[in-house]
């Protein structure tokens, strides 16, 4: 009789070891993906801060440029009409370029474009931030898991291994998340 109890015990241990083992294999993969969103995160922010860079420094440009031109079409006119036409044209010169920096589909490097660019980079840091979040979560629930269900083998516990099991699953759900919605809930 002791030794089907010790054979029984040996099965459910096994059944506990495969359970730990997928929860390690879970664990694996969230882990994988938090620091897949983590780069990810840390890459579209460099480059928002460098779009958002260029940007203010064509602010600055087309507003130099702008004074420029304001300040040259305050200036006395001349007597001399070739000098009068050349300010013009470079009046004209200096508000076209500014206008030119405001937008310029052709280049994506006008402001307007750069700020779109920008904002497109931030998305999708805020999103791979989140994802990074939810990869976090699930992988702390399935070392969770992990612990409750070794506890189980130790203590003879079965209820603990269903507790570990119960935890995997809100581990897969939090990962889950990460990879297919991570902007669905915040914690």
């Amino acid at each position: 009789m002791a030794g089907h109890g010790h054979v029984e015990h040996s099965g459910e241990n096994k059944r506990v070891a495969l359970l730990i083992a997928v929860l390690a294999l879970c664990l694996a993969i969230a882990e994988t993906g938090a620091k897949s969103a983590q780069t990810e995160a840390l890459s579209r922010n460099v480059e928002a801060s460098n779009l958002w860079a260029f940007f203010q420094a064509r602010t600055i440009r087309q507003t130099t440029v702008r004074t420029a031109a304001e300040n040259l079409a305050l200036a006395p006119e001349s007597e001399d009409e070739a000098r009068r036409a050349a300010t013009a044209r470079q009046i004209q010169a200096w508000m076209s370029t500014a206008q030119r920096w405001d937008s310029e589909p052709s280049t994506g490097e006008g402001r307007k474009e750069l700020a779109e660019r920008a904002r497109a980079a931030e998305r999708i840091r805020d999103r791979s931030m989140a994802a990074y979040h939810m990869h976090e979560y699930g992988s702390a629930a399935f070392q969770v898991a992990i612990v409750v269900a070794s506890a189980s083998i130790v203590t003879g516990v079965p209820l603990l291994a269903v507790g570990g099991a119960v935890l995997g699953l809100v581990g897969v759900a939090l990962a889950g998340l990460g990879f297919f919605a991570p902007e669905l809930i915040h914690f």
